[in-house]
């Protein structure tokens, strides 16, 4: 499982993160994710926090090489709360899901200024009041699913050398790749996605490699198993070299090749293959990505599929832009469709998450926005229209707001709504949030 933790036991994590990602045993036992009550929980939080904070310090300065001393001993600190109430509105459930969760999140990273680095932080999850909803591990399937489950997650706990033109990173980490696609964080949700890796990374000049072993993606879900299982093991490599040709051009080709072997994993297993291309001009600025994926590893399926995304924005004036985007995430005659199990898939295809699975004919996405700021606040309007990509036959459409006002003293306010509108395929949706972020 993910980096469960409780009052009495040690972190349980992946077999790599065990191999090249140690700790002393008295940070694993993070306060942050204790199952208390939640007002107790965020006293902890706030309190325990600082605790172990020093106590890192102190820990890691003293059995440290000398380089990596001096970096853990000016390291730094970081607390993030963030509250949201989520509404879900979906026809074919008579209950509406209404969400009540909060986010803790502790960081603490040594001196940046140092090539050695090591990285902790820890997030606790918490129903904050009401939960009607179905969180995926609370088996309240009466209600529409909002994927926020409670339970308290090692995020990331690595150690990092960073020399000229060379990166290695070992143990628990994000890993977000060019518009993550592909491979992302989907932060959005309350508990992060994160990788169990060794990701190396080399430039010279305008070149990047970019190679990653992934032993373990520590998805949404965990940290338990529910609906959805909360760990993928398996063996993935992820592969990405870029070409910087002008300082405003880049060409990235990529290989992901995920070999997921537990749970549902092997289904999701698939080889995705591809370039792509990013230009800023005076007028716009262009990003294309082309690519065909396969099955891959255990996966039982045979299949071959495009995946074809296009993004244009065109500053308007001020603060302003106009994006028009289309996005094809292609089917192989109707029998599977192009899948990316790790991607950042809320940003993508609509805000009600209708297509994080693409329908067996593929999905066609046209879409556009319009983004601005309008009395202090920076406000997004979005609009999908999603169609099959075998026989064309109409899927409905999207609308959506998005509204974020940063207050003074790290505060911020979020209030966003999406309304899918369903034709043929699957049911009218409205979802609306509204969030308060705290960063310390």
């Amino acid at each position: 499982m993910k980096g469960r933790f409780c009052a009495n036991s040690a972190v349980s994590v992946p077999r790599l993160f065990r191999t090249v990602a140690r700790v002393p045993s008295g940070l694993v036992a993070l306060p942050l994710a204790v199952a208390v009550t939640p007002p107790r929980a965020v006293a902890l939080t706030l309190s325990c926090a600082v605790a172990l904070s020093l106590f890192a310090t102190d820990v890691l300065a003293q059995s440290a090489p000398s380089g990596l001393r001096d970096a853990i001993a000016n390291g730094t600190t970081a607390l993030r709360v963030r509250y949201r109430l989520e509404h879900v509105d979906q026809a074919n459930f008579d209950e509406q899901a209404l969400a009540s969760t909060a986010l803790g999140r502790w960081t603490w990273n040594s001196d940046q200024d140092n090539p050695w680095a090591l990285g902790l932080e820890a997030d606790y999850v918490f129903v904050a009041g009401i939960e009607d909803f179905n969180s995926t591990t609370n088996g309240r399937t009466q209600y529409p699913i909002v994927a926020d489950p409670e339970g308290g997650d090692l995020n990331q706990a690595f150690l990092r050398y960073a020399g000229e033109g060379l990166t290695v990173t070992a143990g628990r980490q994000r890993i977000n790749l060019g518009t993550q696609r592909f491979v992302g964080g989907v932060a959005f949700r309350q508990n992060e996605q994160t990788y169990d890796a060794l990701r190396v990374q080399a430039s010279r000049g305008g070149a990047m490699l970019d190679y990653s072993y992934v032993a373990n993606i520590n998805r949404i879900f965990g940290p338990g198993d529910g609906l959805q299982p909360g760990d993928w093991y398996g063996d993935t490599h992820l592969l990405r070299g870029s070409l910087r040709t002008a300082p405003d051009q880049e060409i990235v080709a990529f290989a992901y090749l995920f070999d997921l072997s537990n749970d549902n994993g092997p289904p999701n297993s698939n080889a995705s293959y591809g370039i792509s291309y990013r230009g800023e001009f005076d007028i716009a600025t262009v990003d294309v990505t082309l690519s065909r994926q396969s099955e891959w590893a255990e996966n039982p399926i045979t299949y071959d599929a495009p995946l074809y995304t296009f993004r244009s924005d065109f500053p308007l004036g001020g603060e302003t832009v106009l994006t028009l985007g289309y996005e094809l995430l292609g089917s192989d005659g109707g029998r599977r469709s192009v899948r990316t199990p790790s991607a950042t898939m809320h940003a993508r295809q609509g805000w009600t998450d209708k297509f994080l699975i693409a329908p067996p004919d593929g999905v066609r996405d046209a879409w556009f926005s319009i983004a601005g700021n309008l009395g202090g606040a920076r406000v997004i309007g979005v609009y999908h229209d999603f169609s099959a990509h075998e026989g064309g036959r109409s899927y409905g459409s999207e609308l959506g707001l998005d509204v974020t006002y940063t207050l003074p003293n790290r505060v911020s306010l979020e209030f966003k709504i999406a309304r899918y509108d369903a034709d043929g395929y699957d049911t009218d949706t409205t979802k609306t949030w509204f969030m308060v972020g705290y960063s310390l």
